[in-house]
């Protein structure tokens, strides 16, 4: 775990100081595209924006294993088997207010771009960049310069952009004919479940916060409730959806009960949920690429302004979420027939901290 003694120059800040908790939700919207050639530069858009061209091993994808909105796209890049043409960058999961740091590396340096900071690719490309570093981002790897950091756009650019290095037998995870359908789950999940968790827990205010609290709570009885009577999010299979659910369940129970005081009851003590989550925890890209320690030890320590002590906790026992589950009894199965599942975790990218009931 990082401390502040070491390359340390202020707590992130995050919190809201007097009210509601209100995301800044603009993004670098560049966009790696299929229908420009390879080797080519970017091409600027009308939208003042620049298409990049899809390229095998011209970009790493930059993520944490802590942070749920990076974890939505290392799991659509396992599951759709880019791992050959886009190589996977992890930052630890603590930090100071310069954001993400690649301390988990040899010199603490990421090996394939030689960055310490993620930072500084924000900053090769855009010198006076006005806002949060963030991952997901996507690097290119010559240039050292962030491409984009827009987390929407990202998976579903994997998926349509990207196919000609899919894995054979990829599975389709935002279908044409669901595609509106995600798109407005998508937004909802985003508004009222996995911002919704962090508007309570960056609350600075009981009103703002027992606001957030009383929606947080109305969604997730919803959820409760449509997969009493669904398998999966939209349609028969996993999509998207369901990849953007995932990040904010898993981290409920060890995380965001405590911590951001989402506190009424545990996801497992909501058995629709808990059974939907045990099985997405069993599937290959889910729970592989979970890593609780680093998940706890990101919140608990970074967010000094809730947690002044800094002190990570041990629990909760999450082994119960590799028991079986009942999702069964809907029929139908996780992807269509066909479908291939990714292999083995490619060697290094294995998660660092797996829990006895991983390995």
């Amino acid at each position: 775990m990082a401390n502040t003694t070491k390359d340390w120059d202020g707590d992130a800040k995050n919190a809201s100081p007097d009210g509601e908790f209100v995301r800044d939700t603009s993004y670098i919207e560049d966009r790696i595209v299929a229908d420009l050639p390879a080797g080519s530069e970017p091409k600027p858009t009308q939208e003042q924006t620049f298409h990049w061209p899809v390229e095998k091993n011209r970009y790493r994808l930059m993520a944490a294993r802590a942070c749920p909105w990076a974890h939505r796209t290392v799991i659509t890049r396992r599951l759709l088997g880019l791992e050959d043409a886009l190589s996977l960058g992890l930052a630890g999961p603590t930090h100071d207010w310069r954001s993400w740091v690649f301390d988990l590396d040899p010199d603490e340096k990421d090996p394939a771009t030689g960055l310490h900071r993620l930072r500084e690719a924000y900053l090769n490309r855009f010198p006076d960049y006005p806002k949060g570093i963030t991952v997901p981002a996507i690097v290119e790897i010559s240039s050292r310069k962030v491409v984009t950091n827009d987390f929407p756009s990202i998976p579903i650019d994997f998926q349509l952009q990207w196919r000609e290095f899919h894995r054979a037998g990829a599975p389709d995870l935002y279908p044409e004919q669901h595609r509106e359908r995600i798109d407005e789950m998508a937004a909802w999940l985003f508004k009222e479940v996995n911002n919704g968790v962090y508007r309570c827990g960056f609350a600075g205010s009981q009103e703002a916060y027992e606001s957030a609290y009383d929606r947080l709570w109305e969604a997730l009885d919803w959820l409760e409730d449509h997969l009493g009577k669904h398998r999966f999010l939209v349609g028969d299979h996993i999509t998207l959806a369901d990849i953007y659910l995932y990040p904010t369940l898993v981290r409920f129970d060890p995380v965001y009960v405590g911590h951001f005081k989402c506190s009424r009851n545990r996801i497992a003590q909501m058995p629709n949920l808990w059974n939907y989550l045990k099985e997405l925890f069993s599937l290959p890209g889910f729970g592989d690429t979970t890593d609780f320690q680093e998940i706890k030890e990101h919140y608990y320590f970074t967010h000094s302004e809730i947690n002044p002590t800094r002190v990570v906790p041990v629990g909760p026992d999450m082994s119960p979420i590799v028991e079986p589950h009942d999702r069964d009894r809907f029929g139908g199965a996780p992807f269509a027939e066909g479908t291939t599942l990714p292999g083995p975790v490619p060697a290094g990218e294995e998660v660092k901290h797996p829990e006895p009931f991983q390995k």
